[in-house]
């Protein structure tokens, strides 16, 4: 299910319909002849076979089966409550903060199962390599930017976040080829972002993309790619959802970052606490 929403803006229309009712009723697919699949999306068996292609399967059968056997294993995990679906205007706060939990917990759990090992180890390696580095970000994402900048620039890394659109084209056109550049996007399709790290790659600067959909317009401009695994529901209550999938993942870099710089990482961890500590109220001031 986590492949088929990542690759669900790329795929093409006929093919797109499938993954919709793959994604709007898996149980119901999972019990479906390839021929009652085909007629329920207006389209033909091939292209139902190109899908399951398209996602990694070699055929219907397959894919079938490992609809079945996610159901099961979400039924069970559920205790048999139906908490992953979107929220409805009867429900009960209770029922919101269940659900609202529940899918931020699959956001990040589903983030951490698909994300590219490989991957993270060569952005960790462009990162601690890098002379400075320049995330990019607008809107939820722009936090989740802010975020990773105050991270390493608390271990003495030079890093900068930017969310306005001139200062971000602006700062790609100065980094060089020693630089790296971050592109935070969730849809992959953000224009402001794209056209940064576009500027910056031109400029000989490893790229490197957070998103949601591998194949979104930002893996055009990115040399790197990582992947979050978050859903959206009613409410956009998949853009929170999102913004914990991409701190999960920044964090992941962080901790690579400081792992690889263990000593000089210690020693500004140490420093910036001793800076800080001071800032907090003191037992005395407190009311009584």
């Amino acid at each position: 299910m986590v492949r088929v929403r990542s690759l669900l803006p790329s795929l093409p229309p006929a093919e797109r319909r499938v993954a919709q009712r793959v994604i709007d009723d898996p149980e119901g697919v999972a019990n479906s002849t390839i021929t009652e699949l085909a007629q329920t999306c207006g389209t033909s068996e091939t292209t139902v076979i190109r899908f399951c292609r398209a996602i990694g399967f070699h055929g219907y059968p397959e894919l079938r089966l490992t609809l079945a056997t996610e159901a099961g294993r979400a039924q069970s995990a559920s205790g048999g409550r139906v908490i992953g679906s979107d929220i409805s205007p009867d429900d009960s706060l209770e029922q919101i903060v269940e659900k609202v939990t529940f899918a931020d917990a699959r956001a990040v759990e589903e983030t951490a199962a698909q994300l590219d090992i490989k991957m993270l180890e060569q952005v960790v390696d462009a990162v601690v390599a890098a002379d400075r580095v320049d995330v990019y970000g607008v809107g939820a994402s722009a936090f989740v930017a802010a975020d990773f900048q105050q991270k390493l620039h608390r271990i003495g890394r030079v890093c900068s976040a930017w969310s306005d659109a001139h200062i971000m084209l602006t700062s790609a056109a100065v980094l060089g080829s020693g630089n790296v550049a971050i592109g935070i996007s969730h849809s992959g399709a953000t224009v402001e972002t794209i056209d940064a790290l576009e500027v910056a790659r031109n400029n000989g600067v490893r790229t490197v993309a957070l998103t949601n959909f591998p194949k979104s317009p930002i893996a055009e401009v990115s040399d790197l790619i990582l992947t979050t695994a978050a859903r959206e529901t009613t409410f956009r209550s998949g853009a929170t959802a999102s913004r914990l999938a991409q701190l999960t993942v920044v964090d992941c870099v962080f901790v690579g970052v400081a792992q690889r710089t263990y000593g000089p990482t210690r020693k500004a961890l140490e420093a910036t606490f001793e800076a800080v500590r001071g800032r907090t109220v003191r037992p005395d001031r407190r009311r009584r």
